[in-house]
């Protein structure tokens, strides 16, 4: 194999027509893809899976695989915090997740001198459609409607329009400009909350605030829509004081990470009537522990941290990661850089 080589590791799985573009990106890209060593996915674009009762023998080729990578496409399944030791000519990582901060600094990754690129904007559209879901699910009743189905009560009610409504976004990152465009076309007014000091110009946001004038603006809203990264500035950005300003009967959608809201808070809130509902494909601790009272809630929707996947994402990812390797070869900036300082 020529020096000028670049080897790159496919640690997660990922359909074989994915592995043949990513190879046909450039002449100097060779793909280390063994599928038969890569945990067995549970549904369409996992990348986790189930890990492989492997022999000795199958755990000693997937050692040599990770040893030759220059570029791998997600974390290593078996032993991610020892990617520098046992990859040694590993330079850059791919991820397959918008949010790996958590994750890097759980596996002391982020301390290393590797490069990590994010899935971010790859899930935009899923997580986007899945907070209007949350909003058009309260507005129209749907909790009342099926208890009225299951009792085979048939009255006839007023319900409320998303159109018209005003909701505050905090995070305007990738998942968060696709949830201000679709809001936005569905004729929400859309308050965007980024970080302090910062200009942003998202299509579909009608006004912006810091986040830390969240308090001025949520007695203001019908309901609080966060798609932000989980860092040190985030975790447990939303307690009791926040959701008490909130309007009574207002609704709270978390496509961000679970520790970003204080979950008794969020119980408590809801089973006082104070919140109309709460939409979340997040949760404090996942999975959701079955004595967890958000599962009896009617006025709950939960999703198994599954919001933003969809099919057609392993494509997608594809795509990115093309790029990015086009940019690595090209000596240019690569695309969703992880930064240290920010966490994200």
């Amino acid at each position: 194999m020529a020096d000028d080589q670049l080897r790159v590791l496919i640690a997660s799985p990922l359909e074989p027509q994915h592995v043949a573009r990513i190879e046909a990106a450039d002449p100097r890209v060779s793909a280390l893809y063994e599928p038969g060593l890569l945990p067995v996915p549970r549904y369409a674009a996992d990348h986790t899976g189930v890990p492989r009762d492997l022999s000795a023998a199958e755990l000693g080729a997937w050692a040599a695989l990770r040893r030759q990578a220059d570029v791998s496409f997600d974390f290593d399944w078996q032993a991610p915090a020892d990617m520098v030791a046992n990859c040694p000519r590993l330079r850059w990582v791919q991820g397959t997740s918008a949010g790996i901060g958590g994750f890097l600094d759980r596996t002391g990754l982020a301390g290393t001198g590797l490069v990590f690129t994010t899935a971010a904007g790859v899930h935009g559209v899923p997580l986007a459609e899945f907070a209007l879901l949350g909003l058009l699910y309260f507005a129209k009743g749907m909790p009342a409607l099926a208890e009225a189905k299951a009792a085979r009560h048939w009255q006839r009610y007023a319900g409320s329009q998303v159109a018209g409504s005003r909701a505050l976004l905090v995070g305007l990152g990738g998942a968060g400009r696709a949830v201000a465009r679709l809001l936005a076309a569905a004729g929400v007014e859309v308050c965007g909350a980024g970080r302090p000091g910062r200009r942003y110009d998202v299509p579909g946001v009608a006004s912006y605030v810091g986040s830390g004038q969240l308090h001025q603006v949520l007695p203001e809203v019908d309901a609080l829509v966060l798609a932000c990264p989980l860092t040190a500035q985030t975790r447990g950005l939303i307690g009791a004081a926040e959701l008490a300003l909130m309007r009574r009967g207002s609704v709270l959608v978390n496509i961000s990470r679970g520790p970003v809201v204080d979950e008794e808070a969020l119980v408590g809130a809801l089973r006082a009537g104070h919140l109309g509902g709460a939409c979340l494909d997040v949760f404090a601790t996942e999975p959701l522990p079955a004595g967890s009272p958000l599962w009896d809630m009617p006025n709950v929707i939960v999703s198994p941290h599954s919001a933003a996947t969809v099919a057609a994402e392993n494509g997608l990812l594809t795509d990115l990661f093309i790029e990015n390797l086009q940019r690595w070869l090209a000596g240019k900036p690569l695309r969703n850089t992880y930064d240290r300082a920010a966490g994200y």
